[in-house]
């Protein structure tokens, strides 16, 4: 099969011990970013299976019309990103292994070093000894502060654990199946929405995006928050409510935060309001992005190649479509 993967941005799937799963195919491996749909249709026009790397790329229905070739998209997570209900219509099978039992430790490491580089002031020190100045200001210490887990879930339960080590009271708010997961593991919950955002020292998100859950953090609930707080998202950017986050900073509750994710990534303007902020720590979407974390999702990824290949298609999230394939 002729097999394209877009926006491998360091040419690292070749590299993966996985890749030898699609010994036998035609691979074709993109490197850069393009979102142009005449550039992507020209570089697709004889695709059979498409291979995503998260949300780096939009597959709409504008596109999706000028692939007539396309059978299989194969990804791995969630997928806003897809035209699902395109893809049914034209045939193409959307595979993508939601991993529900398997943390994102790479993840969760992220968040963990985002949240003592944001409290220590690291990046500012480190960018302020470059500059010729000793120590610029004093930082925050976790041990016995409230860290705040919104969305008790894989990486929010490891996360809840690296709290714990580090001696802070870790609390929890999330749906009323995650609280009880959460008590069950002896963490506390917060009575109210409000009183979460009102108590934690450290705020961290750790949600799906879905259509539930966005914009779920308003203004509002930031507006809570202490002034001494930091808030960390490694998860989405829109589960906040567009531009709040900015607002909020600017307001000065809450007075700090540690960003991996962005409405509109990638992210390539220098003048963005997150990252001229000195209270904030900014990373370009590298919770997922390291080697052990690659070998594992395109291990799936391509599994899912095979299968399909072996006529046992696994992970499909639109199984309507094998009601058009079978009319056609």
């Amino acid at each position: 099969m002729k097999i394209s993967i877009l926006d491998d941005y360091f040419d690292t799937l070749r590299t993966l011990r996985c890749f030898r799963k699609l010994d036998g195919h035609e691979v074709t491996v993109w490197n850069d970013h393009v979102q142009n749909i005449d550039t992507l249709s020209a570089r697709l026009k004889d695709t059979e299976v498409l291979v995503l790397i998260r949300e780096r790329t939009q597959i709409r229905e504008p596109l999706l019309e000028r692939l007539d070739t396309l059978r299989l998209i194969s990804q791995r997570s969630v997928y806003p990103h897809i035209d699902i209900d395109a893809c049914t219509r034209r045939g193409v099978i959307v595979s993508s292994d939601l991993h529900a039992g398997s943390p994102s430790y790479a993840t969760a490491e992220l968040t963990w070093g985002l949240i003592i580089a944001a409290m220590r002031q690291i990046p500012q020190h480190m960018s302020a000894l470059r500059a010729g100045t000793w120590q610029i200001g004093v930082g925050n210490t976790l041990r016995d502060k409230t860290l705040g887990i919104y969305g008790y879930g894989r990486i929010g339960a490891v996360i809840a654990g690296y709290g714990k080590a580090f001696g802070m009271n870790v609390l929890v708010w999330a749906r009323e199946a995650s609280l009880e997961r959460a008590r069950r593991d002896g963490y506390a919950v917060a009575q109210s929405k409000r009183a979460f955002f009102e108590s934690c020292d450290v705020l961290s998100l750790h949600m799906r995006l879905v259509k539930e859950t966005r914009g779920i953090i308003t203004s509002d609930d930031l507006a809570w928050m202490k002034p001494t707080a930091l808030l960390v998202n490694t998860s989405r950017a829109p589960l906040i409510e567009q531009g709040a986050l900015v607002n909020a900073l600017r307001a000065g509750r809450p007075g700090m935060a540690a960003i991996d994710v962005y409405e509109d990534e990638p992210l390539q303007d220098p003048s963005h309001p997150l990252l001229t902020m000195d209270n904030v720590v900014c990373t370009p979407h590298i919770g997922y992005v390291t080697r052990d974390a690659y070998e594992i999702q395109f291990s799936d990824i391509f599994d899912q190649i095979i299968a399909y290949a072996a006529g046992t298609p696994i992970n499909v999230v639109n199984p309507e479509v094998f009601d058009v394939l079978r009319g056609q």
